[in-house]
């Protein structure tokens, strides 16, 4: 039977993450004894408190055990921790030793979400892909330069450390895990009875391209201000670079590190979100979408477009924008 600890942090943490992640993990054991097999898993909340406050004083948890009660565990799930790396670190001290050494004792890590955030500052994540919820992977980056960020993934797993990408993604993540720990026939269950869209691993459809603009490099802000209010138009980084009296080099260099694009890969960015918004609302059909952004080979931009979103447009559409679907 696998040990699986779901931490109870202080502070504003998602009960979305714990109650779900431990009502999934039951509902196996439920399935494996109505297929007359023994329970697969020990859910455990754990805390470093005998009650832990949430939300203000909204709610509160008794977790099951304390971390000192724990001496060897198989899984441990990360929940969603929200405030200020520093309040999250400072009230949660206690757990990163706990968790250092289990994970080193052959335990498994989950961090759902922005819970990458406290997983990164133990360390853990240091040279490992790692996933959050991409509002906050600009902010992630920043902060974690050493972890190889993949926000655009719902799921990642590396050297035994999960992650997940934003808000309820968290469930694709555990049907993964599920399927690893209890085989695919019992993923699926799970998938039918919570109704849970099993297989699906990426974030783009979701995200929201809004920039980087945190950092202090003006010229390059301006450049990015340029290439969002002339997305329409063909724009070069030689046409950028002159502009900002500039060398090539030396402004796709600074470009990359305060945007985490590349120059190209930004214009690209800005001209699919601008579609993206083209194709949520009105009854405009692909070519003027493609043109009124600055595109005239269809090929390369329904190329671009999919890399990006991980949809086509004509799929896109179909997803977010109803009236579109139904005058087709």
């Amino acid at each position: 039977m696998k040990h699986v600890s779901i931490l109870i942090p202080h502070g504003h943490t998602s009960m979305v993450n714990i109650e779900g992640t431990h009502q999934i993990m039951n509902e196996v054991n439920s399935i494996q004894a109505r297929m007359g097999k023994p329970p697969l898993f020990k859910v455990q909340l754990v805390g470093i408190a005998k009650e832990i406050s949430q939300r203000n004083g909204l709610f509160s948890i008794s977790p099951d055990v304390l971390i000192d009660d724990v001496k060897k565990t198989d899984l441990i799930i990360v929940p969603a921790i929200y405030g200020s790396l520093e309040d999250i670190m400072k009230n949660n001290a206690a757990f990163v030793p706990w968790l250092l050494e289990q994970y080193k004792k052959g335990a498994e890590v989950a961090s759902l979400c922005i819970a990458s955030f406290f997983l990164a500052a133990t360390g853990l994540l240091n040279g490992k892909q790692c996933s959050t919820h991409w509002v906050a992977a600009n902010d992630f980056r920043n902060l974690f330069p050493d972890v190889n960020l993949v926000d655009d993934k719902i799921m990642t797993e590396d050297d035994g450390i999960y992650t997940s990408g934003g808000a309820y993604s968290f469930l694709n993540l555990m049907l993964y895990i599920i399927e690893k720990y209890a085989g695919r026939d019992v993923a699926v269950m799970i998938a039918k009875t919570f109704m849970i869209d099993i297989d699906r691993n990426s974030q783009s459809p979701f995200i929201m391209f809004q920039g980087q603009k945190t950092h202090e490099d003006e010229p390059i802000k301006k450049a990015q201000e340029f290439i969002e209010s002339n997305y329409d138009e063909k724009i070069t980084v030689d046409q950028l670079a002159s502009m900002l009296a500039l060398g090539r080099r030396n402004m796709e260099r600074r470009f990359k590190k305060a945007t985490a694009n590349t120059v190209t890969e930004y214009i690209q960015r800005v001209k699919v979100e601008a579609a993206k918004k083209n194709l949520e609302v009105g009854r405009k059909n692909i070519n003027e979408v493609m043109y009124e952004v600055g595109y005239s080979d269809t090929k390369a931009f329904r190329t671009i477009f999919k890399r990006i979103t991980g949809l086509s447009p004509v799929e896109y559409r179909s997803k977010y924008n109803k009236e579109a679907v139904m005058m087709a």
